[in-house]
């Protein structure tokens, strides 16, 4: 692969994920007029997670079967009219549902991850990767900067309109720029479902990953969805347009996600996997701690954030070595845990918030990294145990 088609996809996916993070730095002004309380925008924000995890169901393992540069100008397109229906939306019924579309053809990145995967030589399969969803994180990451901005000058629905036109210039650019990537086997859909189900079976390490990756993203997903109404509060007082700013230092952190890649190249996923879950719960104690003063806000933010980040790029890059050839489908799997875990992020941060303030919304995400860090420890000491038993054998033998 070419250094310029790595950048590319790695830009692609940014703008593209952009589109289900446009509306958390918006969420309070979105509330405000169509009467939404901050649960009840929360459960609108949770339906474009639902409409990405089903997106990975329904479009993710066609890249298997399809060529995939038109699978996803297709997509594209299709993600074009989604914003601009939301851009339009007349009452909450309409934005509920145009919400939901624009999560399913979000997906659409999900096609680009493996293709990346496919297309890079073995031995740099980390660090393109990485990049690629290094890209991916910035444009989450920074969607918050650019549609808080925006949204803050020209009103809500101004950010949805430039997002279509931005998503028509893509799969323009995409169609042209992509190889062609010839599809890696002939099912109909149906079996190719059935088999997403049998490699989930057969691999405890696809399952493994995605439960962890659906926790990480639960933790990415509270703080995100909920940081705009703490920022309204004291000793804040901040607006939407500043509430935006602080996806730059997310954006910054996910600079790291190269970095990553190589780090998971040299020493193995596990160990980055187990630094990202204790880097995330660290960075939770500190929010709960001192996340009422800004340095410890910061703090907070940055370690959630890279720990977030550390973690779906080895996860990733543990299932894309068990079946070369289903790479699509064990993404799908993978994906499908992940972005269920966000939308459940995504509606219980606010609630805890609601109920609880800062400490009852903090209390949810530290409760799902417990249970990420004893279950990922308790895995690897059945693995440790299965290899000496292993060696065992062999010396017997």
């Amino acid at each position: 692969m070419s250094r310029g088609i790595v950048w590319l996809l790695a830009v692609s996916t940014g703008c593209i994920v952009a589109n289900i993070y446009y509306a958390q730095p918006l969420l309070a002004d979105i509330a405000r007029e169509f009467g939404l309380s901050v649960t009840q925008v929360g459960a609108v924000f949770m339906l474009t997670q639902i409409g990405m995890g089903t997106g990975m169901l329904v479009f993710v393992p066609l890249g298997d079967k399809y060529e995939r540069r038109r699978l996803i100008s297709t997509l594209l397109v299709a993600a074009a009219f989604a914003l601009a229906f939301t851009a339009s939306s007349p009452n909450v019924v309409w934005l509920s549902v145009a919400s939901f579309v624009v999560g399913l053809t979000a997906s659409t990145v999900q096609v680009i991850v493996p293709f990346a995967a496919h297309h890079a030589p073995e031995r740099e399969r980390g660090r393109i990767v990485g990049t690629v969803l290094g890209g991916l994180l910035v444009g989450a990451l920074l969607a918050r900067t650019f549609s808080g901005v925006l949204g803050a000058t020209f009103g809500w629905r101004a950010v949805y309109w430039a997002a279509s036109v931005l998503m028509l210039g893509l799969a323009v650019v995409i169609r042209i720029a992509l190889p062609i990537s010839p599809p890696q086997i002939s099912l109909p859909w149906t079996k190719l479902m059935r088999s997403i189900a049998e490699l989930a079976r057969e691999y405890q390490v696809l399952r493994e990953s995605s439960l962890i990756a659906g926790l990480l993203f639960f933790s990415f997903t509270a703080l995100w969805t909920t940081l705009v109404f703490l920022l309204r509060t004291p000793p804040y007082h901040y607006g939407t347009s500043a509430a935006g700013t602080f996806g730059l230092l997310g954006a910054a952190s996910a600079a790291s996600a190269p970095f990553v890649g190589r780090l998971t190249d040299r020493s193995g996923s596990e160990r980055t996997v187990f630094t990202a879950i204790a880097m995330t719960l660290a960075g939770y104690v500190v929010l709960l701690v001192a996340g009422r003063t800004l340095p410890g806000l910061v703090a907070g933010i940055v370690l959630v954030d890279i720990g977030v980040q550390a973690g779906h790029v080895a996860n990733q890059s543990r299932i894309y070595v068990l079946v070369p050839t289903a790479r699509a489908r064990l993404n799908t799997f993978y994906m499908v845990g992940f972005f269920s875990g966000g939308a459940l992020g995504s509606y219980f941060g606010p609630l805890g918030f609601t109920v609880g303030g800062w400490a009852g919304f903090c209390a949810f995400p530290l409760a799902a990294l417990t249970a990420a860090l004893l279950y990922f420890m308790r895995a690897e000491r059945n693995r440790s145990s299965a290899d000496e038993r292993m060696m065992r054998l062999s010396r017997s033998g």
